[in-house]
């Protein structure tokens, strides 16, 4: 996917994944009550620090944490940018 913004530094975009609408056992959720996404997809990332270049890539999928990251919103679709020291896994 080609996104029109290009994070600077050691931060990264990503496009969370959608939110569960219903559980293993059929049990549909209601807006008000589903918690946001830990994982998603990585969509752009900056050039890294001098010392310190980017280990994830474009197309990644990620776990970061539950707080983490700025919400964003671009061309209607959601996104996060965040440092990439939030995140905590590569899966």
């Amino acid at each position: 996917m080609a996104l029109n913004i290009k994070p600077l530094s050691d931060r990264v975009i990503i496009e969370p994944v959608a939110a569960e609408t219903q559980t293993a056992s059929g049990i549909i959720i209601p807006d008000t009550a589903k918690e946001k996404p830990q994982k998603g997809t990585v969509v752009a990332v900056g050039n890294g620090k001098k010392d310190e270049p980017l280990t994830v890539k474009v197309g990644d999928t990620v776990l970061y944490g539950k707080y983490a990251g700025t919400d964003l919103k671009f061309n209607g679709k959601d996104y996060l940018i965040m440092r990439e020291d939030d995140i905590l896994a590569i899966i």
